[in-house]
Protein backbone atom coordinates (compact mmCIF):
# COMPACT_ATOMS: atom_id res chain seq x y z
CA UNK A 1 0.00 0.00 0.00
CA UNK A 2 3.04 2.35 0.96
CA UNK A 3 4.32 1.99 -2.22
CA UNK A 4 1.16 1.87 -4.22
CA UNK A 5 0.73 5.36 -2.29
CA UNK A 6 4.49 6.42 -3.48
CA UNK A 7 3.82 5.94 -7.48
CA UNK A 8 -0.09 8.04 -7.15
CA UNK A 9 1.88 10.96 -4.75
CA UNK A 10 5.03 10.90 -8.04
CA UNK A 11 2.26 11.01 -10.63
CA UNK A 12 0.62 14.08 -8.51
CA UNK A 13 4.04 15.53 -8.66
CA UNK A 14 4.70 15.09 -12.45
CA UNK A 15 0.83 16.29 -13.52
CA UNK A 16 1.64 19.40 -11.26
CA UNK A 17 4.67 20.52 -12.44
CA UNK A 18 3.46 19.65 -16.38
CA UNK A 19 0.21 21.65 -15.46
CA UNK A 20 1.82 24.34 -14.03
CA UNK A 21 4.50 24.72 -17.15
CA UNK A 22 1.14 24.97 -18.99
CA UNK A 23 -0.73 27.38 -17.22
CA UNK A 24 2.80 29.61 -17.50
CA UNK A 25 2.53 29.77 -21.41
CA UNK A 26 -0.84 30.29 -21.52
CA UNK A 27 -0.44 33.54 -20.15
CA UNK A 28 2.54 34.46 -21.35
CA UNK A 29 0.67 34.10 -25.40
CA UNK A 30 -2.20 36.07 -23.50
CA UNK A 31 -2.13 39.87 -24.94
CA UNK A 32 -2.19 42.26 -22.01
CA UNK A 33 1.34 42.97 -19.45
CA UNK A 34 0.40 43.78 -15.98
CA UNK A 35 2.83 46.94 -15.96
CA UNK A 36 0.81 48.20 -18.29
CA UNK A 37 -2.66 47.67 -16.73
CA UNK A 38 -1.58 49.16 -13.41
CA UNK A 39 -0.50 52.84 -14.42
CA UNK A 40 -2.91 52.83 -17.67
CA UNK A 41 -1.88 54.01 -20.96
CA UNK A 42 -0.69 57.27 -20.28
CA UNK A 43 1.97 55.99 -18.99
CA UNK A 44 5.82 57.17 -19.95
CA UNK A 45 7.97 53.78 -21.22
CA UNK A 46 10.61 54.76 -18.73
CA UNK A 47 8.03 54.96 -15.64
CA UNK A 48 6.77 51.00 -17.47
CA UNK A 49 10.01 49.97 -17.99
CA UNK A 50 10.84 50.88 -14.16
CA UNK A 51 7.89 48.75 -12.98
CA UNK A 52 8.59 46.02 -15.46
CA UNK A 53 11.88 46.00 -13.46
CA UNK A 54 10.28 46.13 -10.30
CA UNK A 55 7.92 43.44 -10.77
CA UNK A 56 10.69 40.67 -12.50
CA UNK A 57 8.66 41.07 -15.73
CA UNK A 58 12.03 42.04 -17.94
CA UNK A 59 13.55 38.93 -16.55
CA UNK A 60 13.62 36.01 -19.00
CA UNK A 61 10.63 33.73 -19.21
CA UNK A 62 12.57 30.29 -17.86
CA UNK A 63 13.55 32.37 -14.99
CA UNK A 64 9.84 34.18 -14.28
CA UNK A 65 8.54 30.55 -14.51
CA UNK A 66 11.05 28.92 -12.14
CA UNK A 67 9.97 32.31 -9.78
CA UNK A 68 6.53 31.50 -9.60
CA UNK A 69 6.62 28.24 -9.40
CA UNK A 70 8.87 28.30 -6.27
CA UNK A 71 6.27 30.88 -4.86
CA UNK A 72 3.50 28.89 -5.29
CA UNK A 73 5.75 25.90 -3.20
CA UNK A 74 5.75 28.45 -0.26
CA UNK A 75 2.05 30.12 -0.85
CA UNK A 76 3.56 33.75 -2.65
CA UNK A 77 1.76 34.26 -5.77
CA UNK A 78 2.70 37.82 -6.17
CA UNK A 79 0.56 41.04 -6.08
CA UNK A 80 -2.72 41.55 -7.43
CA UNK A 81 -2.62 44.51 -10.16
CA UNK A 82 -5.85 45.17 -9.70
CA UNK A 83 -6.75 44.85 -5.92
CA UNK A 84 -2.97 45.48 -4.65
CA UNK A 85 -3.11 43.06 -1.90
CA UNK A 86 -0.95 39.80 -2.04
CA UNK A 87 -3.13 36.74 -4.57
CA UNK A 88 -2.47 34.28 -1.82
CA UNK A 89 -4.30 36.17 0.99
CA UNK A 90 -6.87 36.88 -2.08
CA UNK A 91 -6.93 33.05 -3.18
CA UNK A 92 -7.49 32.27 0.62
CA UNK A 93 -10.34 34.83 1.56
CA UNK A 94 -12.30 32.95 -1.31
CA UNK A 95 -11.74 29.68 -1.11
CA UNK A 96 -13.23 29.72 2.54
CA UNK A 97 -16.42 29.74 0.56
CA UNK A 98 -16.24 28.05 -2.62
CA UNK A 99 -14.30 24.67 -0.80
CA UNK A 100 -17.46 24.33 1.66
CA UNK A 101 -19.56 25.01 -1.32
CA UNK A 102 -18.20 22.46 -3.81
CA UNK A 103 -18.36 19.99 -0.56
CA UNK A 104 -22.09 20.84 0.31
CA UNK A 105 -22.81 20.26 -3.65
CA UNK A 106 -20.92 16.79 -3.41
CA UNK A 107 -23.09 15.67 -0.54
CA UNK A 108 -26.32 16.98 -1.71
CA UNK A 109 -25.49 15.27 -5.46
CA UNK A 110 -24.26 12.22 -3.30
CA UNK A 111 -27.15 12.14 -1.06
CA UNK A 112 -30.05 12.14 -4.45
CA UNK A 113 -28.02 9.87 -7.32
CA UNK A 114 -27.47 6.76 -4.82
CA UNK A 115 -30.85 6.26 -3.08
CA UNK A 116 -32.61 7.16 -6.84
CA UNK A 117 -29.93 5.14 -8.85
CA UNK A 118 -29.88 2.12 -6.63
CA UNK A 119 -33.52 1.98 -6.18
CA UNK A 120 -33.97 2.30 -10.14
CA UNK A 121 -31.99 -0.93 -10.30
CA UNK A 122 -33.33 -2.87 -7.60
CA UNK A 123 -36.89 -3.08 -10.58
CA UNK A 124 -35.45 -1.98 -13.87
CA UNK A 125 -38.51 -0.74 -16.03
CA UNK A 126 -40.91 0.06 -12.93
CA UNK A 127 -42.07 3.50 -12.04
CA UNK A 128 -38.90 4.12 -9.78
CA UNK A 129 -36.40 3.48 -12.56
CA UNK A 130 -38.88 5.51 -15.08
CA UNK A 131 -38.91 8.46 -12.67
CA UNK A 132 -35.17 8.10 -12.30
CA UNK A 133 -34.51 8.31 -15.83
CA UNK A 134 -36.52 11.17 -16.08
CA UNK A 135 -34.81 13.69 -13.16
CA UNK A 136 -31.32 12.51 -15.38
CA UNK A 137 -32.63 13.60 -18.68
CA UNK A 138 -33.96 17.14 -17.13
CA UNK A 139 -31.13 17.33 -14.79
CA UNK A 140 -27.99 16.74 -17.05
CA UNK A 141 -29.92 18.87 -20.09
CA UNK A 142 -30.94 22.51 -17.76
CA UNK A 143 -27.80 23.89 -16.96
CA UNK A 144 -26.77 25.04 -13.56
CA UNK A 145 -26.90 28.69 -14.07
CA UNK A 146 -30.65 28.18 -14.72
CA UNK A 147 -31.36 25.96 -11.93
CA UNK A 148 -29.71 28.97 -9.85
CA UNK A 149 -32.30 31.58 -11.41
CA UNK A 150 -35.08 29.63 -10.87
CA UNK A 151 -34.58 28.84 -7.21
CA UNK A 152 -33.75 31.87 -6.14
CA UNK A 153 -37.16 32.87 -8.29
CA UNK A 154 -39.15 30.34 -6.29
CA UNK A 155 -37.41 29.64 -3.19
CA UNK A 156 -35.97 33.16 -2.10
CA UNK A 157 -38.34 35.71 -3.85
CA UNK A 158 -41.54 33.29 -4.28
CA UNK A 159 -41.24 31.35 -0.88
CA UNK A 160 -38.68 33.23 0.83
CA UNK A 161 -37.51 30.26 2.66
CA UNK A 162 -33.53 30.87 1.85
CA UNK A 163 -31.59 34.16 1.14
CA UNK A 164 -31.57 35.29 -3.05
CA UNK A 165 -27.82 35.83 -2.62
CA UNK A 166 -24.99 37.21 -0.99
CA UNK A 167 -22.58 35.83 1.66
CA UNK A 168 -22.54 37.03 5.19
CA UNK A 169 -19.29 35.31 6.39
CA UNK A 170 -18.61 32.50 8.88
CA UNK A 171 -19.09 34.90 12.08
CA UNK A 172 -22.70 33.44 11.66
CA UNK A 173 -22.13 29.86 10.80
CA UNK A 174 -26.18 28.99 10.46
CA UNK A 175 -26.77 32.11 8.27
CA UNK A 176 -23.23 31.00 5.76
CA UNK A 177 -24.89 27.71 5.49
CA UNK A 178 -28.62 28.85 4.47
CA UNK A 179 -26.63 30.97 2.14
CA UNK A 180 -24.66 27.96 0.33
CA UNK A 181 -27.93 25.86 0.16
CA UNK A 182 -29.18 27.05 -2.80
CA UNK A 183 -25.98 27.43 -5.07
CA UNK A 184 -25.37 24.46 -3.88
CA UNK A 185 -28.38 22.90 -4.78
CA UNK A 186 -27.93 24.45 -8.39
CA UNK A 187 -24.81 22.87 -8.24
CA UNK A 188 -25.71 19.20 -7.39
CA UNK A 189 -28.59 18.88 -9.32
CA UNK A 190 -27.11 18.17 -12.84
CA UNK A 191 -24.31 16.49 -11.64
CA UNK A 192 -26.78 14.12 -9.71
CA UNK A 193 -28.52 13.65 -12.66
CA UNK A 194 -25.36 12.47 -14.29
CA UNK A 195 -24.94 10.05 -10.72
CA UNK A 196 -28.41 8.57 -10.98
CA UNK A 197 -27.58 7.17 -14.50
CA UNK A 198 -24.21 5.74 -13.79
CA UNK A 199 -25.62 4.18 -10.22
CA UNK A 200 -28.24 2.51 -12.15
CA UNK A 201 -26.13 0.83 -14.82
CA UNK A 202 -23.50 -0.44 -12.28
CA UNK A 203 -25.98 -1.68 -9.81
CA UNK A 204 -28.22 -3.36 -12.70
CA UNK A 205 -25.07 -4.75 -14.30
CA UNK A 206 -23.53 -5.95 -10.28
CA UNK A 207 -27.48 -7.48 -10.15
CA UNK A 208 -26.41 -9.75 -13.11
CA UNK A 209 -23.39 -11.43 -11.81
CA UNK A 210 -23.33 -14.66 -10.85
CA UNK A 211 -22.20 -14.53 -6.85
CA UNK A 212 -25.68 -12.05 -6.57
CA UNK A 213 -27.67 -14.92 -8.30
CA UNK A 214 -26.06 -17.25 -5.89
CA UNK A 215 -26.68 -15.41 -2.88
CA UNK A 216 -30.29 -15.04 -4.01
CA UNK A 217 -30.57 -19.09 -4.74
CA UNK A 218 -29.26 -19.30 -1.12
CA UNK A 219 -32.50 -17.23 0.51
CA UNK A 220 -31.20 -13.59 0.46
CA UNK A 221 -33.81 -11.24 0.54
CA UNK A 222 -33.86 -8.96 -3.06
CA UNK A 223 -32.75 -5.95 -0.44
CA UNK A 224 -30.21 -8.10 1.37
CA UNK A 225 -28.61 -9.17 -1.54
CA UNK A 226 -29.21 -5.50 -3.36
CA UNK A 227 -27.45 -3.53 -0.63
CA UNK A 228 -25.20 -6.59 1.03
CA UNK A 229 -23.91 -7.62 -2.48
CA UNK A 230 -24.74 -5.50 -5.19
CA UNK A 231 -24.07 -1.96 -3.91
CA UNK A 232 -20.22 -2.22 -2.16
CA UNK A 233 -19.22 -3.93 -5.45
CA UNK A 234 -20.88 -1.23 -7.98
CA UNK A 235 -18.99 1.73 -6.43
CA UNK A 236 -16.00 1.94 -8.05
CA UNK A 237 -17.46 3.44 -11.21
CA UNK A 238 -19.51 5.74 -8.91
CA UNK A 239 -16.75 7.32 -7.26
CA UNK A 240 -14.78 7.73 -10.44
CA UNK A 241 -17.97 9.33 -11.96
CA UNK A 242 -17.60 11.30 -8.99
CA UNK A 243 -13.93 12.45 -9.08
CA UNK A 244 -14.43 13.63 -12.30
CA UNK A 245 -17.66 15.68 -11.19
CA UNK A 246 -15.24 17.60 -8.74
CA UNK A 247 -13.83 19.39 -12.06
CA UNK A 248 -17.57 20.67 -13.36
CA UNK A 249 -17.99 21.61 -10.27
CA UNK A 250 -15.47 23.97 -9.93
CA UNK A 251 -16.05 25.49 -13.13
CA UNK A 252 -19.96 25.46 -12.55
CA UNK A 253 -19.00 27.90 -9.26
CA UNK A 254 -17.80 30.44 -11.72
CA UNK A 255 -21.55 30.69 -13.29
CA UNK A 256 -23.19 29.81 -9.64
CA UNK A 257 -21.19 32.19 -7.47
CA UNK A 258 -21.94 34.83 -9.88
CA UNK A 259 -25.78 34.65 -9.94
CA UNK A 260 -26.01 34.31 -6.17
CA UNK A 261 -23.26 36.86 -5.73
CA UNK A 262 -20.89 34.77 -4.00
CA UNK A 263 -17.36 35.50 -3.27
CA UNK A 264 -15.82 32.75 -3.73
CA UNK A 265 -12.88 31.20 -6.63
CA UNK A 266 -15.42 31.59 -8.99
CA UNK A 267 -16.35 35.65 -9.06
CA UNK A 268 -12.74 36.18 -8.19
CA UNK A 269 -12.06 34.76 -11.89
CA UNK A 270 -14.42 36.27 -13.69
CA UNK A 271 -13.34 39.37 -12.04
CA UNK A 272 -9.94 39.14 -12.51
CA UNK A 273 -10.47 38.00 -16.44
CA UNK A 274 -12.82 40.98 -16.86
CA UNK A 275 -10.28 43.23 -15.00
CA UNK A 276 -7.08 41.58 -17.10
CA UNK A 277 -5.72 40.72 -14.08
CA UNK A 278 -3.04 38.06 -15.32
CA UNK A 279 -1.56 36.79 -12.20
CA UNK A 280 -4.66 36.46 -10.44
CA UNK A 281 -6.20 34.36 -13.21
CA UNK A 282 -2.83 32.29 -13.53
CA UNK A 283 -2.82 31.41 -9.95
CA UNK A 284 -6.51 30.79 -9.58
CA UNK A 285 -6.36 28.38 -12.61
CA UNK A 286 -3.61 26.84 -10.86
CA UNK A 287 -5.36 26.43 -7.72
CA UNK A 288 -8.08 24.66 -9.40
CA UNK A 289 -6.08 22.29 -11.16
CA UNK A 290 -4.26 21.57 -7.96
CA UNK A 291 -7.55 20.63 -6.41
CA UNK A 292 -8.75 18.57 -9.03
CA UNK A 293 -5.43 16.97 -9.25
CA UNK A 294 -5.88 15.86 -5.12
CA UNK A 295 -9.30 14.85 -5.46
CA UNK A 296 -8.36 12.71 -8.31
CA UNK A 297 -5.09 10.96 -6.28
CA UNK A 298 -7.81 10.41 -3.10
CA UNK A 299 -10.37 8.80 -5.73
CA UNK A 300 -7.77 6.70 -6.38
CA UNK A 301 -6.66 5.25 -2.93
CA UNK A 302 -10.16 5.51 -2.47
CA UNK A 303 -10.17 2.34 -4.86
CA UNK A 304 -8.35 -0.08 -2.76
CA UNK A 305 -10.39 0.61 0.15
CA UNK A 306 -14.09 -0.06 -1.45
CA UNK A 307 -12.39 -3.19 -3.74
CA UNK A 308 -9.94 -5.79 -1.98
CA UNK A 309 -9.45 -6.69 -5.31
CA UNK A 310 -7.57 -3.82 -6.11
CA UNK A 311 -5.70 -3.61 -3.02
CA UNK A 312 -4.35 -6.78 -3.16
CA UNK A 313 -3.59 -5.65 -6.83
CA UNK A 314 -1.88 -2.27 -5.29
Amino acid sequence: MLRHFLRRAAGFAVTFLLISILVFCMMEIVPGDPASAMLGTSATPETLAALRAQMGLDAPAYLRYLRWLGGLLVGDMGTSTTYGVPVGALIRERLAVTLPLTGLAVLMAVGIALPLGVTAAARPGGVADGAATLYAQAGIAVPNFWIGLLLIMVVALGLGWLPAGGFPGWDDPAAAFRALLLPALALAIPQSAVLTRVTRASVVEVMNEDFVRTARAKGASVSRALWRHAVPNALVPVITMLGLQISFLIGGAVLVENVFTLPGMGRLAWQALSQRDLIVIQNVVMVFATIVIVVNLGVDLLYTVVDPRLRRRA
